[in-house]
């Protein structure tokens, strides 16, 4: 008979078994070794076992190099881990970690045989990311003993711990394994057994839109990941994250989402199934979405996908001067980056006021610059000379560039496109940085659409890098040439794109954002879980919901409903939830209430 669990939690999980020394396994015992555990390695492969034992070694060789650990202290964490090749080995832990491929009969296999083998008091723990562990436990003589303990990779870098209880697992085992990750120096969040948890639940849908934009061809696996690591401030772009995770594992994990959701966002884009059957499995294989030096190395080389550097530009047009319209954040911040690189601008809004307001915005911006040591007080001053505000967009004759950065709405982007076609000269570019809306249509209310691109900046224009530059399929070849040569010389970093909804930060982006509400509105995870989850176990600046109360829930919600009526996805549909806070007037922090409450400013 089991021994009851309410002891369990008050004693010392002090010798743990992890079985499994891959990649994830070797940094769990690292972590484990480090904190003061005996720990035992158990691996049906010697080599793997003493590639164990070396990574340990050099692991903690650079941690006394950089004055971290002492070299008797590390002399302590080697002599704690001990590797095996036996399950037998695992008959004295108090703990047991199994970090084994994520195959359903390869775990049974090894909890039917640790029911023979360790004490009766035991906790077992799978570190799976993807299958039930409700059904690992049911398959065990102890379920009550048996847990998920989700770590991330790099376990020794990363935060998170997913504590995942089924319906079986008793509260003892739990307490014992959070106090456990604690004293790991990790932070522990607690989740009920479902495909993907809470990071990886989210994460994973989000790579799989982004490997079906690429194998859509709408953008290049460059130009996705640059779009997301600059427009997010993402640690990596999620095609490179997919060959770290390795592609055939996040294959894996999206089947099972699949399997229980059966939303269409969770089913795996062919594109995985390819690579992975071909066994171009990411790092691990030496290719994946990238190429790499050899197997298991970070370094990518040029394949015969990657672009041409230094290639000649194609001819474009000449662009000296810039007209910016509109008179709010991101117009005025728009104007200041074209000021700062040379280009003389005329900021234009619908009155003199308003657009003498917006320069003076622009003189305080560079100000704060100047104070923080990033610009000179001439350099400030010369910026805000070229600066001419204009309560006309007659003003907007001579330009070469006319840019909008008006409200989001069709309508009214629609009657300035005309403007500008009345009033600017033959030839010049005029620019949309909508962030949702059709620019097909901006240009169709003009008579040279061929003259018409998108140039989507992120808000704060000056700090943030990504320009999303958006063709339409009437975009002439030199206007697209000359917005990109633009760019670079604005110092910003541009990424193509086609003309659908989202384009693609908003349209890989939201989806995530609309899954997390999800996740609340179900009651499976709470804010603060969700967002911790995502900032320690996905390296996101901002957790979600910090994110949708900064952005506001009514742009939110306004973007759900472009991207759910231009794919007519059912899993793009925006969460209840969203939509009920938005008709009670909580839109973030603008008006003191979201998903959290702030106080008034």
């Amino acid at each position: 008979m089991a021994t009851p669990l309410s002891d369990t939690s008050l004693s010392p999980l002090k010798t743990v078994a992890v079985i499994g020394l891959g990649t994830m396994g070797t940094g769990i015992a690292e972590v484990l070794a480090r904190a003061g555990r005996e720990v035992i390695g158990i691996d049906i492969s010697e080599a793997q076992a003493a590639q164990a034992v070396t990574a340990l070694e050099a692991s903690t060789a650079r941690a006394v190099r950089r004055e971290r650990l002492t070299e008797q202290e590390r002399e302590d964490v080697l002599s704690r881990f001990r590797t095996f090749t036996d399950l037998a080995a695992a008959a004295d832990a108090d703990l047991v970690i199994e970090v084994t491929p994520e195959s359903y009969d390869i775990k049974q296999q090894v909890f039917r045989a640790l029911d023979d083998i360790v004490r009766p008091e035991t906790i077992l723990a799978t570190g799976t990311n993807a299958l039930s562990v409700t059904r690992l436990a049911a398959d065990s003589a102890r379920p009550e003993r048996v847990l998920g303990l989700h770590f991330f990779n790099p376990a020794p870098a990363m935060k998170l711990v997913e504590v995942v209880s089924s319906v079986l697992t008793a509260p003892g085992a739990v307490a014992a394994v959070t106090d456990l990750a604690i004293e790991l120096g990790k932070e522990p969040v607690a989740v009920g057994d479902r495909p993907g948890f809470v990071a990886d639940g989210l994460l994973f849908g989000y790579l799989n839109q982004a490997a079906a934009m690429y194998e859509a061809k709408y953008a290049s696996r460059e130009d996705i990941d640059a779009a997301m690591k600059l427009g997010c401030g993402l640690p990596m772009g999620p095609l490179a994250l997919l060959d770290l995770i390795g592609v055939d594992t996040a294959r894996t994990v999206l089947e099972a989402m699949y399997a229980e959701s059966h939303d269409r966002l969770h089913a795996p884009a062919p594109i995985l199934k390819q690579l992975s059957e071909a066994g171009l499995t990411g790092r691990k294989s030496g290719r994946g979405f990238y190429s790499y030096e050899a197997s298991n190395s970070a370094s990518v080389v040029r394949d015969a996908l990657t672009p041409l550097e230094g290639a000649a530009p194609a001819p474009g047009r000449t662009v000296r001067s810039v007209g910016v319209a509109g008179s709010g954040t991101m117009a005025s911040g728009i104007a200041e980056v074209f000021a700062k690189a040379g280009y003389e601008v005329v900021l234009a809004a619908r009155s003199e006021e308003k657009a003498q307001a917006a320069k003076a915005r622009i003189g305080k911006s560079l100000s704060r610059s100047v104070d923080k040591g990033r610009m000179t007080a001439e350099a400030a001053a010369g910026t805000l000379d070229r600066i001419t505000p204009a309560g006309s967009y007659d003003a907007f004759e001579d330009v070469d560039l006319a840019l909008e950065a008006v409200a989001e709405d069709l309508e009214i982007k629609q009657q300035l496109f005309a403007t500008f076609d009345k009033v600017c000269k033959p030839g010049a570019i005029l620019a949309t940085t909508t962030s949702s809306l059709p620019v097909v249509a901006c240009a169709r209310a003009t008579s040279r659409p061929q003259d018409v691109i998108g140039m989507h900046f992120f808000n704060p224009a000056p700090a943030m890098k990504l320009v999303e530059v958006v063709r339409t399929v009437l975009t002439a070849d030199d206007v697209h040439a000359t917005v990109r040569e633009v760019c670079a010389k604005i110092r910003k970093h541009p990424v193509d794109c086609g003309d659908r909804a989202g384009f693609i930060v908003n349209a890989l982006l939201f989806p995530y954002l609309n899954n997390a509400i999800k996740m609340v509105q179900e009651h499976y995870a709470t804010l603060d879980d969700i967002d911790a989850a995502m900032k320690l176990g996905g390296g996101y600046p901002m957790g979600p919901f910090e994110l949708l109360d900064v952005v506001g829930l009514d742009v939110s919600l306004a973007i759900e409903k472009v991207l759910h009526r231009e794919f007519r996805d059912p899993g793009l549909a925006p969460a209840p939830l969203l939509e009920h806070l938005v008709a009670a007037g909580c839109l973030g922090r603008k008006t003191g209430r979201g998903f959290r409450e702030y106080a008034r400013r």
